[in-house]
């Protein structure tokens, strides 16, 4: 319901009903169900994936290796696919990633070596395109005034997805063992190709890429190439751009190292009733950490954080708050510490995603967003590359301690960034 003495809000997410068009855009419920069905699926992996590459003899430095390896491929495959959305449209590009998801999961499930794993897990990163389509899909349909507020829409399907999937994925390992959570993660994913397919919007961008450069285009831009890396760096030497895109790649280094070295630190750190951790325990964390995210995301996309202390200090206020969570978590060797430690870290790492990439997209031309937000992708695999390589090794040496200051002191990288730049945001 509009607020009594406001303009119509051209905020798609604000559509009366289901499938009906707001004023001024689409209604953002059939994206948003569906990345959170697909997030749901992910997350089923994540307390998993360690613990089942263990199971055919990795070490915690080829688990990097395995994750890094998916973030690879994705980092190549990533700009062909937005530019091939640009091109026919978001929905059947989002098709094909998910159906990539679905055809991994089938084959990691049945799994009978960890050289077959690997393959899976390529299989999956070559098809990734999932979030930034979706992400270009809202960039598309948005004003920029309300665009924090959409992308929030994508940190609430992470945070339901966190909230539900590692949960249930360490219950059902425990009761079943590990083929049943990765076929219920694929069963999902195919869900998500039926949402996509049944309930979002179809056809092609407003207008498609064309050879010429003044030619409009979509809301969500059109993609660079693979290896257009002279055109990128022309964004990294805007100076309040320049440093938001540094910032979010930061954060998601840090992120990388922190999620996907979790499970592994928590193997070997914590017990419960005298037992290691297993991916019961982990899926727990992950699942407090999701309802932390929640409740963060809610805030967001209501405005009310936004609205109390403006989106540049979020940014510094969500660096300040994932450096200390990360920090305790290095001190803590308790399930009360690790909650205190997950409690703060959630919250920094909660506003950090859906306002940066907001003032990311604010800082660009409506035509430019499609580059950034494929530049965004193209930063996030790459953190997903180096992160969990670099976890894996300390993580191998038992330099656990070690492994989450080095994420709280990216984090402090970002603090820096984020108080030198704040008077240009302000």
């Amino acid at each position: 319901m509009l607020r009594r003495g406001r303009p119509p809000t051209p905020a798609p997410f604000l559509a009366p009903s289901p499938g009906k068009s707001a004023p001024g855009g689409v209604s953002l419920l059939p994206i948003f169900l569906i990345v959170a069905v697909d997030v749901l699926a992910l997350t089923i992996m994540l307390p998993l994936l360690p613990f089942y590459a263990e199971h055919f003899g990795a070490s915690p430095a080829v688990v990097g290796l395995l994750v890094g390896a998916y973030a690879f491929c994705q980092l190549v495959a990533g700009p062909v696919l937005g530019q091939i959305s640009d091109r026919v449209g978001r929905k059947p590009v989002l098709a094909v990633s998910q159906v990539g998801t679905f055809a991994g999961l089938l084959l990691l499930a049945w799994a009978p070596n960890l050289a077959v794993v690997f393959v899976a897990r390529v299989l999956d990163g070559l098809t990734a395109g999932n979030l930034s389509t979706a992400q270009a899909y809202i960039a598309d349909t948005t004003q920029p005034k309300e665009r924090a507020r959409a992308f929030a829409l994508i940190g609430i399907a992470f945070g339901i997805g966190f909230l539900v999937g590692p949960g249930a994925s360490g219950y059902l390992t425990h009761q079943f063992g590990f083929r049943v959570p990765i076929l219920g993660a694929a069963g999902l994913s195919f869900l998500s190709i039926l949402g996509t397919l049944v309930l979002l919007p179809g056809g092609k961008p407003e207008h498609g890429p064309t050879d010429d450069p003044n030619a409009p285009v979509a809301p969500g831009g059109r993609r660079l190439r693979v290896l257009d890396w002279g055109t990128y760096a022309g964004y990294f030497r805007r100076p309040v751009l320049g440093a938001l895109l540094l910032e979010f790649f930061l954060f998601t280094l840090a992120f990388s190292m922190f999620t996907s070295g979790a499970a592994l630190f928590a193997e070997r750190r914590y017990s419960l009733h005298g037992v290691p951790f297993g991916p019961k325990e982990v899926g727990y964390v992950f699942m407090y950490s999701g309802f932390l995210g929640i409740i963060v995301q809610s805030s967001l996309r209501q405005g009310a954080l936004v609205r109390a202390v403006r989106e540049p200090r979020l940014v510094l206020l969500g660096f300040v708050t994932a450096a200390a969570g990360y920090a305790l978590l290095g001190a803590s060797y308790g399930i009360s510490s690790l909650a205190v430690a997950v409690t703060v870290a959630s919250f920094g790492t909660g506003v950090l995603r859906p306002v940066l990439t907001s003032l990311i997209t604010q800082h660009v031309s409506r035509s430019e967003q499609g580059v950034v937000l494929g530049l965004n992708q193209s930063l996030m695999s790459v953190s997903q590359i180096v992160g969990p390589i670099v976890a894996g090794a300390l993580i191998d040496r038992r330099l656990l301690t070690e492994w989450a200051l080095l994420a709280g002191s990216v984090m402090l990288v970002g603090v820096a960034s984020s108080v030198r730049g704040l008077r240009a945001r302000v």
